[in-house]
């Protein structure tokens, strides 16, 4: 496919229509690009917002003909999206993150296998391919432990945390012997994550490291910028670049990081924007959106500058259980940013939006943003 820059009027694809989809749409649209959407869901997201909503499976033959006919150039806003899509799609159109990348970071046995043969440090883990390794994996990491399935796991789940032999093979079971990765468990300072955008020709551009609180396996809180030390932050900027630039990634992609004992170890690769990068929507010089449209258009990557100390909260289809959010609340506060991504049903653990604090203090930033989760 040709290298010259992709402009405004024409086509861009994606493969997914979530939220990550939609916003990259909204950003798409505002740059003057139109946007064809795939995916199945009638009520996806994106497919609200995009120019045409192809409603389609992934591996659909027809629907990808049509997308890689119409479209300069085609990413995706989830990691599994099949492989063989993307190569189909790459034979009539630009293509970003490619396939090879993909498909290594799609699969959580490939990805951990990649980063220890790469050097990258992690927990210690062991592949499980069948209920015949569990004793060795657990041998390996010892306990506690969690068992996590190899593909199609997301925000906690297909993740068990076990305590005993017995608990890891209840858990197996349960997971139906589907490959499994089992990770150990290490002293945790925190948990950060960087994102970045790469382009073509390896330019690289990452942003304010942050800091990460999960609840139930799923990000309730980032903090921007993450309460490090330099060191750290540095360390873990350098980790994620190196494993951008070893998969020949081209797009922006997210690596979260566990902190441990002054040490960064890798957790895991998302190949596409990241929950923990939506704080750049509000407080940065480009949003992680916009550069995803960048990268994929092949135009010069922004600028990733913080423009302001910022707290991003999710907020969940559990607030809906008892007569819904309170937005006036919310919104009653002028550095409150609300952010909603059009989802019909409300559902416990599913992302219905988030919002996002901005102010001098970090401190007070956050302050905020916890009073502002107790009043919503």
């Amino acid at each position: 496919m040709s290298k010259l820059p992709i402009l405004p009027g024409a086509t861009l694809g994606i493969l997914g229509g979530g939220q990550l989809g939609r916003m990259f749409t909204i950003a798409a649209r505002t740059m003057g690009y139109k946007v064809m959407v795939l995916d199945p869901d009638p009520q996806s997201p994106a497919g609200q917002m995009a120019d045409v909503h192809l409603q389609a499976d992934y591996d659909d033959h027809g629907a990808l003909k049509k997308m890689g006919e119409a479209c300069a150039a085609v990413t995706t806003e989830f990691e599994n999206v099949p492989a063989a899509s993307l190569i189909e799609l790459s034979r009539t159109c630009r293509v970003s993150p490619g396939a090879d990348a993909v498909a290594i970071v799609q699969d959580r046995s490939r990805e951990k296998t990649w980063l220890a043969d790469n050097g990258f440090p992690t927990a210690p883990f062991a592949l499980v391919g069948s209920a015949a390794d569990l004793a060795a994996a657990a041998q390996l990491t010892g306990f506690p432990a969690i068992l996590k399935v190899s593909r199609f796991g997301y925000d906690g789940k297909g993740q068990y945390r076990v305590n005993s032999m017995q608990e890891l093979e209840a858990a197996f079971a349960e997971l139906k012997g589907n490959a499994c990765v089992l990770e150990g468990f290490v002293t945790l300072d925190c948990e950060v994550s960087v994102v970045l955008a790469r382009g073509d020709a390896g330019e690289c551009r990452t942003w304010t490291v942050g800091e990460n609180r999960h609840e139930n396996g799923i990000l309730d809180v980032s903090i921007v910028p993450a309460r490090v030390t330099a060191k750290i932050a540095h360390d873990a900027i350098l980790s994620a670049v190196e494993i951008a630039s070893k998969l020949g990634y081209v797009g922006v992609m997210a690596v979260e990081f566990f902190v441990s004992g002054g040490h960064v170890l890798v957790n895991e690769i998302a190949p596409r924007p990241h929950n923990s990068g939506h704080y750049t929507l509000d407080a940065c010089a480009t949003d992680q959106f916009e550069q995803q449209v960048r990268a994929l258009a092949g135009l010069p990557l922004g600028d990733t500058r913080l423009l302001s100390p910022v707290v991003m909260v999710n907020i969940l289809g559990d607030r809906w259980q008892n007569g819904g959010p309170r937005w006036d609340a919310l919104l009653s506060h002028p550095g409150i940013q609300l952010h909603l991504y059009g989802k019909e049903t409300a559902r416990p653990g599913r992302k219905m939006g988030h919002f996002s604090v901005l102010d001098e203090s970090l401190d007070r930033a956050l302050a905020i943003a916890e009073h502002m989760k107790a009043e919503l």
